[in-house]
């Protein structure tokens, strides 16, 4: 808006374009709900008060009006929807505005895929800013489709909405001082920096912290919170669907500190965006769980704002953008309406209208699963083949979060083979290299996934986004990861020979093309057929994907091993 347009509005001279009369304002500056007219006009706030002119007015009733919410961190890829799609999702629960790490898409197709999804963003009812991917590949020890050194990332930052560094997961690269990673925070030194640093304390927190990582939403207990806190550093809540971190880290908020708190979201996906809903869900729980509803607001809005410097949001005054949130009840936060600058965009729960969805060129993302088969065998020669049996390290699934356990089994041997054993829940597991056709196959097992037979695939494989296949039988598994690469990626139930139910991401093996509405009933589909197979998970494919995330602890597979977090390093399989 130009300032003398703003000031001539602001002062009372001309009329604003629109007025929300007899509101309730939810001030996240003082924590004071005022009541009062919000004056709204070019997509900005010009005044917040009584007594304002307006060329249309609107009776708000007494109902609250609060800023439009910011998401702190999200990988919009996890909603296996296009950016439009997402938006189509999200804006309906009150979100306006989003802090996305593009790193699954970017380990796919580096820089391309980072464009991608600034392209395919523009000119929605969401603002989605970009945090660039400090970590493609996010170690050396699994093949991803591409690396962005810091060069690649400093060429990035010059883009629209980049804002700083996304999610810093190399925690030993940065305290051991590694020159690539270095590099990559002295490049972004002078802009925001996030963290990624699960169950770190003591020294090593302190050498990250002090280098440069300035958040972090990793955190599972409210004593790890507290110690990230007390070094300065920001938390993110997250509440994701595989990691459910909300209840456990609220204990740790209180009046001193909820200020240095935000929300994020991380990885949702379909059906919990749907039902659930985003940001809205977390303060709903939040509050539920005692929060009082205005710090809840202010970690969902300015708390978010002012860590990513994002000056012309977060809150409800005059000069800032007019993306703000109708609702009835402070206890129960439900949006009826929301604006995005200044433009009613969603009403009772759906978008208003037809929003014009963003050209971007695709050709870069599509076609990106790529595996010679006739290199790819997923038999475990046991140690000795004569014995019955074998003692083998096992990532354990725990449920609702990305951690494992490193587990010590004994696996079956038939044959002189190593082989799942479904009556004890355990399954074999295998991460096949989908980038570049090399025959790269790590292979594992799995306790916790509770088959019974069968087997799920995907080519969604957290961060380097291999084709990874979990189940109690090496063809059911064959059969699964075959129709993954034949879909040019997607997600696969199958027993024997038979694919039970599929849903195809042709974009960058990771995103359906498809509507989000249709995605999810995709998906229920397919956990119906994973049921039938005998998990209880509440999303076994969001828990499948992350088993191959070598910088979350305890044990992860990759294509190149057997990963023991902790230590940093390849483990073998057997004991």
């Amino acid at each position: 808006m130009e300032l003398s347009r703003f000031l001539s509005v602001a002062r009372g001279d001309e009329p604003a374009e629109l007025v929300l009369k007899n509101g309730r304002v939810v001030n996240v500056f003082t924590g004071e709900i005022i009541e009062a007219d919000v004056a709204l006009a070019d997509g900005t706030i010009v005044g917040v008060g009584s007594g304002i002119a307006g060329r249309q007015e609107l009776d708000l009733q007494g109902r609250y009006i609060c800023p439009g919410l910011i998401d702190a961190h999200v990988h919009i890829e996890s909603s296996m929807v296009t950016p439009y799609q997402f938006a189509r999702a999200v804006v309906p629960h009150g979100t306006t505005t989003v802090v996305c790490d593009p790193h699954e898409i970017a380990n796919v197709a580096g820089a391309a895929g980072v464009r991608y999804i600034l392209d395919a963003s523009e000119g929605l009812p969401l603002t989605v800013y970009v945090n660039l991917p400090s970590c493609v590949p996010a170690t050396t020890m699994g093949t991803a489709g591409a690396e962005l050194g810091a060069d690649d990332l400093r060429a990035l930052g010059s883009l629209p909405r980049v804002l700083g560094l996304a999610e810093l997961m190399n925690v030993p690269g940065l305290v051991l001082g590694f020159p690539d990673v270095l590099a990559k925070v002295e490049a972004f030194r002078d802009r925001v920096i996030d963290g990624h640093a699960p169950g770190i304390g003591g020294k090593w927190l302190q050498a990250y912290a002090g280098a440069g990582p300035g958040s972090d939403h990793e955190c599972t207990t409210a004593a790890e919170m507290l110690e990230k806190l007390r070094l300065g550093m920001r938390v993110f809540i997250r509440e994701s669907t595989a990691a459910k971190n909300l209840r456990a880290l609220l204990p740790a908020v209180t009046p001193q500190n909820s200020r240095r708190c935000a929300f994020c979201t991380d990885d949702r996906h379909p059906a919990d965006l749907l039902d659930e809903g985003h940001l809205d869900h977390l303060i709903r729980l939040a509050v539920a769980e005692g929060l009082d509803p205005v710090t809840a607001i202010q970690m969902a809005t300015l708390n978010a704002a002012e860590w990513f410097r994002l000056r012309d949001r977060g809150a409800i005054a005059p000069g800032l953008r007019a993306d703000l949130v109708v609702f009835s009840d402070l206890k129960d936060f439900r949006p009826e309406m929301v604006f995005a600058a200044g433009h009613l965009v969603a009403q009772a729960g759906e978008p208003v209208s037809r929003w014009p969805e963003p050209s971007a060129d695709e050709s870069a993302v599509r076609g990106s699963v790529h595996v010679d088969w006739s290199r790819v065998s997923l038999r475990i020669p046991a140690p000795d083949p004569a014995a019955r049996s074998a003692r083998a390290r096992v990532i354990g699934v725990i449920p609702d979060q990305v951690l494992t356990e490193h587990r010590i089994e004994d696996v079956p041997v038939r044959d002189g083979e190593a082989v799942a054993d479904p009556e004890r829940d355990l399954l074999k597991i295998a991460v096949i290299e989908r980038h570049r056709g090399t025959g790269n196959v790590g292979l594992g097992f799995v306790y916790g996934l509770s088959l019974r037979r069968g087997a799920l695939a995907g080519s969604v494989g957290h961060d380097a986004h291999n084709l990874i296949v979990a189940g109690c039988d090496d063809v059911s598994m064959m059969t699964a990861a075959r129709a993954v690469a034949e879909m040019g990626g997607g997600l696969v139930a199958a027993v024997g020979e038979q694919v039970l139910s599929s849903v195809p991401l042709p974009v960058a093996g990771l995103m359906s093309d498809q509507p989000v509405e249709t995605v999810r009933h995709q998906m229920d589909r397919l956990t119906e057929a994973a049921r039938g197979l005998g998990t209880a998970l509440p999303d076994p494919f969001m828990a499948l994907g992350f088993l191959a995330l070598e910088v979350i602890p305890a044990l992860k597979l990759t294509d190149q091993g057997l990963v023991d977090v902790e230590r940093f390093t390849f483990v073998s399989l057997f004991v």
